[in-house]
């Protein structure tokens, strides 16, 4: 099984005309993903290969059923897409733009959870459940069918854990790269309470990193809610201190968010932390 996604789950891309969205979307359709429709304001009524082009989403959600947007859209409009999207009432929306600015896509949040729905993102690299579907820029090829869900704030960070699960013969439920923003639709929390409710996932792997107190908070929740072993990786444990290093939410202020209390809360909750990558595979093991 998986979370959030699966086969039957009918994707549409905003910006599918452009370098990134086009390149990515041909990536999906190849790895098996739904891909039903584009969008791009001025270019309704073309095609990108075999996949319709509408002006809106509003236009899209006329012609097709729509479970996922993914946006590629340039950072100054990627709010005002979230916002379109939200405004169709599509479901899950994924923001893969980085560099859009915090406050738009603070109210950008607000307005998606006002409305019931669920974002992904920004500055992440998506969701992908092996062999079902994938919505986002994930290297399909790394990846395993199996029952181990992954929650990443870094999209890199994803794609080594992944390789060494898969190397080891570990397959994924649902990978999902959260992003690394100050503001993100979905959560540590969010992603895990998730994992925790669905029957196929029996292990999660959480891949932190230095910056605000989400792990902290994550490590709470495992401590008191979730009944499935959890293993976990900080990276960023060697930054040189005053450094700015890494993704836009990887602040490290007020003694809080240093990797030093990122650990200790986990290893206080039961999570063993994985000093580099290829060590998870074996600490997973020992776990299940």
């Amino acid at each position: 099984m998986s979370i959030l996604i699966n086969e039957k789950t009918n994707v549409i891309v905003q910006g599918i005309t452009g370098r990134d969205g086009s390149f990515h979307a041909r990536q999906m359709v190849k790895d098996g993903t739904r891909v039903v429709a584009g969008v791009t304001p001025g270019k309704g009524g073309q095609k990108m290969d075999d996949v319709p082009v509408y002006n809106s989403v509003q236009d899209a959600r006329k012609e097709h059923r729509v479970d996922a947007t993914v946006i590629f859209v340039p950072a100054k409009f990627a709010a005002a897409a979230v916002r379109e999207a939200a405004d169709a009432k599509v479901p899950l929306i994924i923001t893969i733009t980085e560099g859009v600015p915090v406050l738009e896509m603070l109210e950008a949040y607000d307005y998606v959870k006002s409305q019931g729905l669920r974002m992904i993102g920004p500055n992440c690299p998506g969701l992908i459940s092996p062999g079902m579907c994938k919505n986002g820029i994930m290297p399909y090829h790394i990846h395993l069918p199996g029952n181990i869900g992954v929650i990443s704030r870094s999209g890199t960070l994803t794609y080594e854990v992944v390789y060494n699960l898969t190397k080891h013969n570990i397959g994924q439920s649902t990978c999902v790269g959260i992003g690394g923003d100050p503001v993100i639709g979905t959560s540590f929390i969010d992603a895990l309470e998730l994992f925790e409710a669905d029957p196929d996932t029996a292990g999660v792997v959480v891949i932190g990193e230095i910056g605000g107190d989400d792990e902290e908070k994550a490590a709470e929740f495992i401590k008191t809610k979730m009944t499935k072993p959890v293993v976990g990786f900080i990276s960023g444990r060697t930054a040189p201190p005053g450094k700015r290093m890494g993704h836009a939410g990887a602040i490290i202020s007020g003694g809080t968010g240093t990797p030093e209390a990122k650990v200790a809360a986990f290893e206080a909750a039961g999570v063993r932390v994985a000093e580099k990558p290829d060590e998870i595979p074996d600490l997973l093991k020992q776990k299940l």
